[in-house]
């Protein structure tokens, strides 16, 4: 699906690492996890093409269609749920509007809500961004710190959508601090002394 060639990322004198390599497989469930600045959120953008490497490629599969949340999602402040997820999802396809309700009401969001995204609490925001990450089908997908916000709830629905997607073939990446240990994962990549390491087992960092 996806293959990191020696990347190595420096930001001036800051080297996050370097010599990176490995391969990312369809239907795989990956935990990603690393102290803070260790560059998880700098490597899903890596992948995603926001930002280059310094040295290294990223070759990827035809088909590969990625959905992500990194960071604080970006929208439309001054609009509404519906229009933000309606400008997204045109922006390469043509909107579902049936199934972007359906995932909504999964996450107790009312789609037609007048309210403007502004007014969202960080949970809130943080399912809208869940749901744009999955909403058009997207096969490899990215979640980095992906329960910032969310209640006990609405926490048990996201585990339970990662094992759906799962189990319909998508590959999915997680990087978090906490293990989520609800979730079986195939395995975990460290970020650690300027190199990811794979490795089938969970080590605290």
């Amino acid at each position: 699906m996806l293959e990191l060639k020696n990347i190595s990322k420096k930001f001036k004198n800051n080297l996050l690492y370097e010599d990176v390599n490995f391969e990312i497989r369809d239907g795989e469930l990956i935990h990603l996890f690393g102290k803070n600045g260790s560059g998880k959120s700098t490597l899903f953008m890596i992948i995603c093409d926001i930002l280059e490497p310094t040295t290294g490629e990223i070759s990827r599969e035809e088909n590969v269609k990625i959905g992500a949340v990194i960071g604080n999602s970006g929208f439309i402040e001054n609009e509404t749920i519906l229009y933000n997820l309606k400008y997204l999802y045109n922006l390469k396809g043509t909107f579902d509007e049936e199934k972007v309700k359906s995932l909504c009401e999964m996450f107790s969001l009312d789609l037609y809500n007048k309210k403007k995204l502004s007014t969202y609490s960080v949970g809130m925001r943080q399912k809208v961004a869940i749901i744009q990450a999955i909403m058009e089908d997207q096969n490899l997908i990215l979640f980095d710190e992906p329960t910032r916000g969310l209640d006990v709830d609405a926490i048990d629905v996201f585990f339970k959508l990662i094992k759906k997607l799962k189990k319909e073939g998508k590959t999915v990446v997680i990087a978090s601090h906490d293990l989520y240990d609800k979730l079986d994962y195939d395995y975990h990549l460290l970020i650690k002394n300027e190199r990811i390491v794979k490795s089938k087992k969970y080590e605290k960092v």
